[in-house]
């Protein structure tokens, strides 16, 4: 599939705009969450946000190929940010955020969406530094490291207790394992 059929492909799930809680500078701030579920576009901004200041996830990024490096940097009743570092081998196998909305931003690097395509094969978009997208709780995909030294921010509204696994047979039935939100997450 060629890169502008993958982008339109993804495209409804690309998010942008300012949120409806807006900090000084037009955009949501940690400081000043809303208490409540955040939209979708607001999701994006706060990635966003968190992503342009470097003081609160730099001093955390480290790599291994053995296991992917996260940490929870906020968690809130309503919403939840965690920096999660990736190498090319890092692959989070195909899940689901059950109740949660979610965004991701890339702060270093370059990481692969993967979306799930049932009536043919999966759907690839490249995300860069700058890329910030969000999705909705029915969203089924994995993630996977494509640069060695990569780095995204990702929040979740509201926060995470329990994430779908799923694994694909060969003869093509979907399964779901229900996992809590602090086990990594690795193909099945």
């Amino acid at each position: 599939m060629n890169q502008s059929a993958i982008q339109s492909a993804i495209q409804p799930t690309i998010e942008s705009g300012p949120g409806q809680h807006l900090g000084e500078q037009g955009t949501l701030r940690l400081e000043q969450l809303p208490g409540r579920t955040l939209t979708r576009a607001e999701l994006v901004d706060l990635a966003s946000q968190v992503v342009a200041d470097p003081s609160r996830w730099k001093h955390h990024v480290r790599y291994s190929d053995e296991q992917r490096h996260y940490v929870s940097l906020h968690r809130d009743a309503d919403v939840e940010v965690w920096l999660i570092c990736w190498t090319p081998v890092s692959d989070t196998g195909w899940h689901d955020h059950d109740t949660s909305a979610g965004a991701v931003a890339v702060a270093q690097g370059a990481v692969v969406e993967h979306n799930l395509a049932v009536a043919g094969p999966e759907i690839e978009t490249v995300a860069t530094v700058g890329t910030a997208y969000s999705f909705g709780p029915d969203h089924i995909h994995r993630m996977t490291g494509l640069d060695a030294q990569s780095a995204t921010i990702h929040v979740y509204s509201p926060p995470l207790w329990r994430m779908g696994q799923y694994t694909i047979s060969r003869e093509g039935v979907l399964r779901r394992l229900s996992v809590s939100y602090a086990d990594e997450l690795r193909p099945l």
